[in-house]
């Protein structure tokens, strides 16, 4: 074999692997000291309230693999997703949510700003190389973003809490990172300061420019590299002195979700997650129809859905989510609003809602659309199945 055969594999590895220490986060033996004391940590990692497995069990891992390399095309928009240039105000409003794209958003409430599970990295991974890539732009840049004055990680999940994003926000805001237990230990590594971190166990919460921010319960699960559950997922209630925004992150669905409708609703607004759902893991992703059910568990008024769009994360057609939701809300006459990645809605004056979403369609579809699935296919399905190897039955 050539120089050149041999190096060329090499070079691949190393910039598959360019990075890779810092964007994994804190390491579990870093991590412990700052989680330990939550009642929600025992056995050395965290646990649901309910028992959930993360993964398929060993009988399905076949069919799994199976399906994503038969079905991996089918969360692909059949044309580009149209984007709108939001338009914010330089004084926040009194209620009003910029949807991104996937889990980001940027929240208005009595006249705060609050910037939820911010990703505007390329790639969803640790490796610059391999992971599922963005399906459309972002809308606009992150140093265009206004001053806002929390910034809320649901969990460590990579397109959840996004390195690249971190460091754009430790230099062009302010604000603090208000995260679950263990994430801070991530922040940390990654440079930002202790004065700007805050971390909260289910229920705890703190007060940030008169907004009261609470830690809720979620049913998911964590982790950045092989080591799972060693940082806790969460939910948050966002309160103002006039309106209350409840923001779901990642989550199957829970009884918990009542509890927290008792509790903190009724909520004038809710984002909870419809996409990336499939039987082997519906434990910890809702799909459309569990997604409207907690949305009437927590007292909601308005319904914006949330983690689809923007990643090629199942095997569901892309506008799938958003259309299921849409014929669950008719039968509990639901009021659902389903802006474009970078529009910006004033909810308590909302225009008509307009399909923009079912002319794309799924690259299914469009026989001679592009069909890179944004995923490194052929790396990425040796590496799952390596993965799913490892883990028990």
């Amino acid at each position: 074999m050539t120089a050149a055969a041999l190096a060329a594999p090499a070079g691949w590895v190393a910039r598959a692997a360019w990075g890779l220490p810092v964007a994994l986060g804190a390491h579990r033996r870093r991590l412990r000291p700052t989680v330990t004391g939550s009642s929600r940590f025992y056995d050395g990692k965290f646990h649901n309230t309910l028992e959930t497995p993360a993964l398929p069990p060993a009988n399905t891992r076949d069919g799994l693999l199976r399906q994503m390399h038969e079905e991996r095309h089918k969360g692909l928009p059949g044309a580009p997703v149209p984007l709108v240039r939001p338009e914010i105000p330089a004084e926040a409003d009194a209620l009003a949510v910029t949807w991104f794209g996937h889990a980001s958003a940027l929240l208005e409430v009595d006249g705060r700003r609050v910037l939820v599970d911010p990703v505007w990295g390329f790639r969803v991974s640790p490796s610059p190389v391999f992971g599922p890539t963005r399906l459309h732009p972002v809308p606009v840049a992150l140093e265009e973003l206004p001053q806002v004055d929390a910034v809320v990680i649901s969990h460590d999940h990579y397109d959840h809490l996004d390195l690249p994003t971190v460091r754009v926000l430790l230099t062009t805001q302010t604000a603090p990172f208000v995260v679950p237990l263990g994430i801070g230990e991530h922040l940390r590594k990654w440079g930002v300061p202790e004065e700007r971190i805050v971390e909260l166990d289910w229920n705890g919460s703190t007060t940030v420019a008169g907004l009261t921010l609470t830690c809720t319960e979620a049913r998911h699960f964590s982790g950045r590299y092989f080591y799972r559950d060693t940082t806790l997922w969460a939910s948050w209630v966002i309160a103002g002195p006039q309106h209350r925004v409840f923001f779901g992150g990642d989550t199957g669905y829970t009884p918990a979700f009542a509890a927290i409708g008792a509790q903190h609703g009724p909520f004038d607004l809710t984002l909870l997650p419809v996409g990336a759902y499939n039987d082997a893991w519906h434990a910890i992703h809702m799909d459309p129809e569990e997604a409207m059910r907690a949305h009437g568990d927590l007292g909601g008024r308005v319904f914006l859905p949330i983690h689809w769009a923007t990643f090629n994360l199942a095997f569901h057609r892309w506008a799938e989510p958003v259309q299921r939701v849409l014929v669950a809300a008719k039968k509990s006459d639901a009021r659902v609003v389903v802006p474009r990645p970078g529009e910006r809605l004033d909810v308590l004056d909302l225009p008509e809602q307009t399909d923009w979403w079912t002319a794309i369609g799924s690259a299914d579809d469009h026989p001679d659309h592009p069909r890179d699935a944004g995923v490194g296919s052929a790396v990425l399905a040796r590496t799952l199945s390596r993965l799913l190897s490892l883990l028990p039955d």
